[in-house]
């Protein structure tokens, strides 16, 4: 069976509940706190529950956000193939969460940043797996290990990339770098019309095809219009099943979760999407980064 690998960093997302963003130089109270595991945790437990065989590649810390991390994604059946770091702690992200479930986010650096193109291989990736890479990895300094082990992959492994909101503004010697290695391309709107300067988000698939590997497919996500899918020269929009969100944190990495989750059990594109669209408008329903359905779940939503 085909496996979900991912290579980005795992990190604790600390939530704070604002009612609004204060004024540069100002304050304000947050209502809650809420501590979870995040970043690739979400992508990973969406591809866990729809019944995919996932395995998490990036480095982890001692201390207790490594021990969340670790936790977390055992409890769902996750592997975790690298060893933790003895000297630094897993970092965390800092999630502004306000009323209108707009997020904003402050990252603190730690022992995930910690890794060489050795670390990742111990996933062992072997033809047929899908090897999830995240933008904000093609930062120093996990930039270049990451892209000698990915260099370095056999013929049969797909590369999915999920750009991120950096990927945009990295240079264009760096994105083809990238792209060249790419078999799949999963992002939200704005970060396709980004890549490509285009207005029209029906003209982005294809733009962003020709710069990819051959035979690349290339998925848009657009919020409550559901997503775009473009493959062997056929652009398909997949619907999605609006609902009134109360937190889109990780609904983004649900999708991509439950549509690699789909393919690596052998469903088409468009079924997978149509899946994920689904998942995803469950996982805004739900507070915080672990709100992924499980694969009954999803049934029963569809039905």
């Amino acid at each position: 069976m085909s496996r979900v690998l991912h290579t980005a960093q795992a990190l604790v997302d600390v939530i704070l509940e604002v009612d609004a963003l204060p004024a540069r130089g100002g304050n304000t109270n947050a209502r809650t706190e809420r501590r979870y595991a995040g970043g690739a945790v979400t992508t990973l437990l969406a591809a866990a529950r729809t019944g995919a065989e996932a395995v998490h590649g990036g480095a982890h810390g001692t201390g207790p956000n490594g021990d969340l991390i670790r936790e977390v994604l055992g409890a769902d059946g996750v592997a975790v193939s690298d060893v933790p770091r003895e000297d630094a702690d897993t970092g965390y992200c800092v999630v502004l969460l306000e009323p209108s479930a707009e997020r904003t986010f402050l990252t603190v650096y730690g022992a995930e940043r910690d890794v060489a193109a050795e670390s990742f291989a111990r996933m062992a990736p072997r033809p047929g797996d899908l090897v999830c890479v995240s933008g904000y990895s093609l930062f120093e300094p996990t930039r270049e290990p990451l892209l000698e082990f990915l260099e370095g992959l056999e013929g049969g492994v797909d590369v999915v990339l999920d750009p991120g909101d950096p990927f945009a503004s990295f240079p264009r010697a760096l994105q083809d770098r990238m792209l060249a290695l790419t078999t799949v391309w999963t992002s939200n709107a704005d970060e396709a019309r980004a890549l490509t300067d285009l207005d029209h988000l029906e003209d982005t698939p294809q733009a962003i095809r020709r710069r990819l590997r051959p035979g690349a497919v290339v998925v848009v996500r657009d919020g409550e219009r559901g997503c775009h899918v473009f493959h062997h020269g056929r652009g398909t929009e997949i619907p999605a099943f609006p609902q009134t969100p109360v937190d889109t944190n990780g609904a983004g990495d649900t999708h991509t979760g439950v549509l690699l989750a789909e393919r690596a059990l052998g469903a088409d594109w468009e079924s997978a999407a149509t899946r994920a669209n689904a998942a995803a408008a469950i996982a805004v329903t739900r507070r915080g980064p672990q709100s992924a359905p499980s694969r009954a779940e999803v049934d029963e939503f569809l039905s």
